[in-house]
């Protein structure tokens, strides 16, 4: 990153002449420059105050007690955050093997399938599905699967409501980042093989998504990052009873569900347990993006 001095040295360095112009220029430079330390404030005091908020709860029953224990009673003095972790994970990676390819096929079909006016529509479509409140699906969720679910297999409230809710509310988010990867590709990839005789399902197939792999893949990354963090939807509809997700009709309650449920009234060692939590869950998400970043390679662009 390049220095605030080395900034300032620069803009000295420019032949005013009296023009407004580079004035402006430095005023932006220096704004840039700004926004990035912002930025980089900004989750460097998360993370801070995650680390202090937890060090108590560390400190006093041990790392070994929430990565290795299974059960959670705080007044008990039991921490184990292994059984949410699973269902974190379990929720998470359901709704990317449903969304994922879902949202793949989607990006496809804008891409090279819809007219320009269908595909405008279409994504007109999935960008207000992303834009729906959370909670508007976890009412969703409610009212009508979790009845359904619970005329299977009661109660209704299971692992698998989440993985439906959450399917739903990742597949804009796939979609929509896999079809802008897709335009960003040559033109030429598709025309020319199509050119060669090849078939559209055939062209798609073994030139453009072979062609796309880094932007799709970004995409699904991003769509499970947010499935990771989700929390109000997950809430309403997967049980919240602290347990193993043993069945996909099994109740199971999720990392951000843990830290929404409770905050309100934990105290001392409770609450900075409930700290750790969210400092486990920073710690998933930073082991995404590294994944995609040793997927991808530190030279791609879509990282």
């Amino acid at each position: 990153m390049t220095s605030f001095p080395s900034i300032i040295s620069r803009r000295r360095r420019i032949r005013w002449h009296g023009t407004p112009n580079a004035l402006k220029d430095a005023v932006f430079v220096v704004v840039l420059w700004a926004s990035g330390v912002l930025a980089i404030g900004a989750m460097a005091g998360v993370l801070i105050v995650l680390a202090i908020g937890s060090a108590p709860a560390l400190s006093q029953a041990g790392l070994a007690a929430f990565v290795l224990g299974a059960d959670w009673y705080p007044t008990a003095g039991e921490f184990g955050l292994v059984a949410m972790v699973a269902a974190t994970l379990a929720v998470s990676a359901g709704a990317l093997l449903v969304a994922g390819p879902l949202g793949i096929l989607c990006a496809v079909y804008i891409r090279y399938y819809a007219g320009d006016l269908a595909g405008a529509a279409f994504r007109v479509v999935l960008m207000t599905l992303a834009a729906i409140p959370s909670v508007v699906y976890g009412l969703w969720g409610m009212t009508v699967l979790v009845p359904h679910i619970a005329a299977w297999q009661p109660p209704g409230t299971s692992l698998l409501a989440g993985v439906v809710v959450l399917s739903i509310m990742v597949l804009p988010t796939v979609a929509v980042l896999a079809e802008a990867g897709l335009r960003q590709l040559p033109s030429s990839l598709y025309l020319g093989s199509l050119a060669l005789g090849c078939a559209r399902h055939a062209a798609i197939k073994r030139i453009v998504l072979p062609s796309a792999k880094g932007p799709v893949a970004a995409a699904c990354m991003l769509g499970l990052a947010r499935a990771l963090g989700e929390t109000m939807a997950v809430l309403m509809v997967v049980g919240n009873a602290v347990a193993m997700p043993d069945s996909p009709f099994a109740s199971v309650r999720t990392l951000p569900a843990n830290i929404a449920l409770e905050m309100a009234y934990a105290i001392d060692v409770h609450r900075s347990a409930l700290f750790v939590s969210g400092l486990v869950l920073m710690a998933m998400v930073g082991l995404l993006l590294a994944m995609r970043w040793y997927w991808g390679g530190p030279d791609d662009p879509q990282f």
